[in-house]
């Protein structure tokens, strides 16, 4: 991660020849000083993806100006693409029960600047953590969720998420199923983390159906939700070997670390703007 200020374009569009010379040329064209660039074709769709940091200083233009300038450019390529500053901070929402793990990891990362972003909120089902939420200076919202309430509690949110100006919301282990409606309302901007290495052993309960099956391999899952339950495009994915020797509480117990590493990596990717989505894949600029 570069100290000074950057601008990150990230872009897909119909694939042809030519794409990067004619988005480099317009960079340049501004002065623009280039500090990283990723690209990919993918051959069966025909489409390229392409992710770029340039030095904010470099430019003869500030990020209002390159995203009007840069808007012909994009139209005649048929793009579909945004421009992102780093001196904005990304202001994360995040959902949680009772399993404390990728809350404390988050938050710890937070605390740390790991993870450099606003964290507006905290909005639980339960009353659980709300003393350590606010210990640490953040906002606590309690909505519960029952059978009877569902449209309500799930209006009540997306009216927080809207107050607290929120970029994404994140699941740390949220263990309610997020509504077709607030999926459709922020497509591509719910984060979770899914306890199981998909998309082997969906819905709940996964470490059990893993001990039944008697496998070698458990592992966790980030990915975007949607109204399909734990069918979401994925972002991170990660492993740890076990044996027939391990019992559903060992499982568990070696999958919290695992969540918890792959829930940051996934967010940080899309902190940073690696994750452009593709259909129900993504295409991620490590």
């Amino acid at each position: 991660m570069h100290h000074e200020q950057f601008y990150t374009l990230t872009a897909s569009c119909p694939d042809r020849v030519g794409i990067i010379a004619r988005v480099s040329g317009f960079i340049a064209g501004l002065g623009g000083w280039i500090l990283e660039s990723s690209y990919h074709s993918d051959n069966d769709e025909q489409r390229y993806f392409m992710r770029m940091e340039i030095r904010a200083a470099s430019l003869s233009c500030d990020a209002a100006g390159f995203r009007r300038q840069f808007a012909a450019l994009a139209q005649e390529l048929a793009m579909d693409w945004q421009l992102t500053d780093s001196a904005v901070k990304k202001r994360v929402v995040i959902l949680v029960s009772k399993q404390e793990h990728c809350l404390y990891d988050l938050l710890a990362r937070w605390q740390a600047k790991e993870l450099d972003i606003e964290i507006p909120c905290v909005i639980s089902n339960h009353e659980t953590f709300r003393g350590f939420v606010e210990w640490h200076g953040i906002p606590f919202h309690h909505v519960p969720v029952t059978a009877d309430n569902k449209p309500a509690a799930y209006a009540a949110i997306s009216r927080l998420f809207e107050a607290a100006r929120g970029d994404c919301m994140v699941l740390a282990r949220y263990m309610q199923i997020i509504p077709p409606e607030l999926c459709a309302a922020l497509p591509g901007r719910i984060l979770n983390i899914h306890h199981s290495f998909l998309p082997s052993f969906v819905g709940a309960r996964p470490y059990h159906q893993a001990y039944q099956r008697g496998v070698k391999l458990i592992g966790a899952t980030c990915h975007f939700v949607t109204p399909e339950l734990d069918q979401g495009p994925i972002i991170e994915q990660d492993v740890i070997r076990i044996d027939h020797s391990d019992s559903v509480a060992d499982m568990v117990r070696y999958g919290k670390d695992i969540e918890k590493a792959v829930l940051a990596r996934g967010l940080r990717y899309f902190l940073e703007d690696r994750v452009l989505l593709h259909g129900n894949k993504t295409v991620v600029f490590r």
